[in-house]
């Protein structure tokens, strides 16, 4: 008798190797459907972006999409989250992606993955990084040489790490989008679209399904679908369904019917009302949708956070606000919703709901108020800010030409004249972006905001300092202005004269306020009521004390800063007071505290 010696580890890649050779996805024309394993499927998936949720709670928000019914997650790549500065990669913590599609296959869920390279998702510059911009005349989105080159450097990071985590290799992704609503955009550059095919194909090879998405109209897909990428559409609830896929049918006259973005709800900007969209009109929707056959993505299940300055904007330029919610069957906490029932439902007519409980809503813990005390100002702790120093020059700098791309940059000029009488101070080629604030020798004389004031009255004596400190609201992510300078990026004129000498300041306020920002030992520290006053970027501080004795603390809570505004020029807008909140834990807490915040 032969017998054959095999180290259980050998037999275990053997068996490994064996199971890979056998998961195989595809699309399968004559049938007009996906084909996992050889067997007709159809995916019912959901958007949730690993970017906009704390790694924590990425396992917890997975297992609620499971519990839904999905049988598929789908997530963007951001470029800029991944390469803040050009060269410099960060996959770690909350920038985790590997871990994130392993969480995902453990869970049971499939991944379709949109690595861009450009994604919009109300993301800051659509995931472009601003870096781009240190050529001013780069044309983003096309077949620009000096674009194309920084993208093929960036795939070369991102899709050799994607490789082994495709469904043919024993991971969960079944689908890989090649950049986002292309027929959107005004370049139409078929030659980019086409050297995006062959990179994706060069790192992920030719068994892997490429698709675009874009509007479900043949204008869009004129420019957005190109031969060997699968054409898909996306439409909202409330139209016509059948309608919708006949557009996707002029693009792909066979295969699936995919609506790769079906809107659970829709985006806010900062200044609107929250946008909602009632779940039955979803829910009747989605039947419809599955009821003929078609595959879909909800987007978004779940919106998260944008977390520090990761916001997009739209044009007329209207930035969204930190909170992604989208009105989405998961809330932004990660909380159970109506709606979120109203869809399983409708997905349980089609698809088998798992068993089991589903993950409840998170608790949360009302901490009290948090007594907010005044610091210092923005100009009072300016070495601290800015520790290297001005940059000089004639005419002012924008912020990619400083290499700070997020945040603030106070700009600083001598007055040339005497302004005993209000003196105009104009922006006009409207060239603030986005809102700047200005002052004269510590004195606030008004707010000049992009697209809303472009002129204020000033005055001051002559070789007063006047500081403009100027804010980054999120460059636009949508359309053909997302090549988005921030800062002073034209002239400001004094009465008719263009204003020369600057002093720039780039300023860490987030490496300050991580290392703590405290007041000087020479100024008692000021508490404050409601702090509308108008008065100059200021600096507060607070302590949020979690109380001992107490079982399952910490727990997730909400801040409220009643009170405070961020209004509009024209209603007298109050100044940025920026508030950094200290967690410390006490064995006992005496009462409450004397606090502006409630938690």
């Amino acid at each position: 008798m032969l017998r054959l010696l095999l180290p259980v580890a050998g037999l275990a890649t053997v068996l490994r190797a064996a199971n890979i050779s056998q998961r195989t996805f595809g699309i399968d024309y004559g049938c007009n459907c996906f084909v996992k394993d050889g067997r007709p499927f159809r995916y019912i998936s959901g958007s949730i972006h690993y970017s906009r949720i704390p790694r924590y709670y990425w396992k917890d928000r997975l297992l609620k999409m499971k519990m839904a019914g999905l049988d598929a997650i789908q997530t963007y790549v951001p470029w800029n989250y991944h390469e803040p500065q050009m060269g410099v990669y960060d996959f770690s913590g909350d920038r985790d992606l590997e871990y994130f599609l392993q969480l995902a296959d453990e869970t049971g869920l499939l991944v379709i993955l949109r690595a861009g390279p450009y994604i919009c998702a109300e993301w800051d510059m659509g995931g472009l990084p601003a870096w781009l911009l240190e050529k001013e005349s780069i044309v983003l989105r096309s077949s620009d040489s000096d674009y194309l080159a920084a993208v093929e450097k960036w795939m070369s990071v991102l899709l050799p790490k994607m490789k082994p985590h495709l469904y043919q290799n024993g991971g969960p992704i079944i689908m890989v989008q090649v950049e986002n609503e292309y027929g959107s955009y005004f370049a139409c550059d078929y030659d980019y679209l086409r050297s995006l095919q062959k990179l994706f194909r060069q790192h992920l090879g030719d068994e892997v399904v490429l698709f675009t998405t874009d509007g479900a109209s043949q204008l869009y897909l004129r420019c957005g679908a190109l031969q060997g990428f699968y054409a898909t559409v996306d439409f909202a609830p409330g139209g016509n369904v059948t309608a919708a896929f006949l557009a996707q049918r002029s693009s792909e006259p066979t295969g699936p019917l995919v609506n790769s973005e079906f809107y659970t709800g829709w985006l806010d900007h900062w200044g609107h009302r929250h946008s909602v969209v009632p779940a039955q009109t979803i829910a009747k929707t989605l039947n419809e949708i599955l009821a003929c056959g078609a595959n879909v993505n909800l987007y978004m299940f779940i919106g998260g956070t944008n977390f520090a300055y990761w916001n997009g904007a739209n044009m007329p330029y209207m930035p969204q606000p930190t909170s992604y919610d989208y009105d989405a069957p998961l809330s932004e906490a990660g909380d159970l919703t109506e709606k979120y029932f109203a869809l399983r439902e409708v997905i349980g007519m089609y698809n088998q709901l798992p068993e089991g409980l589903i993950p409840p809503t998170t608790s949360k813990f009302a901490y009290g108020k948090v007594h907010l005390q005044k610091v210092g100002t923005v100009v009072e702790f300016l070495d601290r800010l800015s520790p290297a120093g001005p940059v000089k020059s004639t005419f002012p700098l924008t912020f990619v030409q400083l290499k700070q791309y997020f945040g603030f940059v106070l700009y600083r000029t001598k007055l040339p004249k005497n302004c005993t009488e209000p003196t105009q101070l104009s922006s006009p080629l409207n060239g603030v972006h986005d809102r700047a604030y200005v002052s004269v020798d510590g004195v606030l004389q008004g707010i000049l905001e992009r697209d809303k004031s472009l002129m204020i009255n000033i005055t001051g004596k002559a070789g007063a300092n006047m500081d403009i400190l100027v804010e980054n609201m999120g460059r636009v992510n949508y359309g053909r202005y997302n090549n988005d300078f921030k800062g002073l990026v034209s002239n400001l004129t004094l009465d008719q004269d263009i204003l020369v000498e600057w002093e720039i300041y780039p300023l860490d306020i987030d490496g300050a306020v991580n290392h703590s920002i405290h007041g000087y030992p020479d100024r008692p520290k000021r508490s404050v009521g409601n702090p509308v006053s108008y008065e100059t970027p200021t600096f507060y501080t607070g302590t949020l004390l979690i109380p001992g004795g107490i079982p399952d603390l910490p727990q997730d809570t909400y801040v409220n800063f009643p009170g405070w505004t961020k209004e509009s020029p024209a209603e007298g807008a109050s100044f940025p007071h920026v508030a950094t909140l200290q967690r410390h834990k006490e064995t006992a807490r005496p009462g409450g505290f004397p606090a502006t915040g409630d938690l």
